[in-house]
């Protein structure tokens, strides 16, 4: 598989999580605390954008051969340094990794209002990203 159909397959992906989570992001938010079992899928799909938004960087990093990040948070960082996206959305998707890194390592902890914020606030900054990776490569 070439570089660009791995950049293109990631986006997919990121899009058939995102519109998972816009199911979700319907249900009312003390309906989706009190169900263990749709607040963790909600933890699931979150994590699972959030990891698939940063793979998607790492291909798109790959196929244009910049410099290899030395965290996850540095893929945005090094799409920035070259021009592919601005400086607002890298500072959204840095914050976004640091959301991820927390439903990884600390998800018994976190706040379901954190959460759910994040579902219905922060979605539309993976969005953006898409939007300007597929006008950048030209998907």
């Amino acid at each position: 598989m070439t570089k660009e159909a791995v950049v293109e397959k990631m986006v997919s992906v990121v899009e058939n999580y995102l519109a998972i989570l816009e199911d979700i992001k319907k249900i009312p938010e003390p309906e989706l605390n009190n169900d263990v079992l749709r607040s963790g899928g909600l933890k699931h799909y979150l994590y699972v954008v959030s990891q698939s938004t940063i793979d998607l960087s790492e291909a798109i990093i790959a196929h244009k051969k910049l410099r290899r990040p030395s965290t996850l948070s540095e893929n945005f960082v090094i799409l920035n340094e070259s021009h592919i996206i601005d400086h607002k959305l890298t500072e959204k998707l840095v914050k976004m990794a640091g959301f991820r890194n927390l439903l990884a390592h600390d998800y018994e902890n976190v706040d379901f209002h954190k959460i759910y914020s994040f579902l219905q606030d922060d979605l539309v900054d993976v969005e953006e990203f898409l939007a300007v990776i597929k006008s950048k490569l030209k998907l």
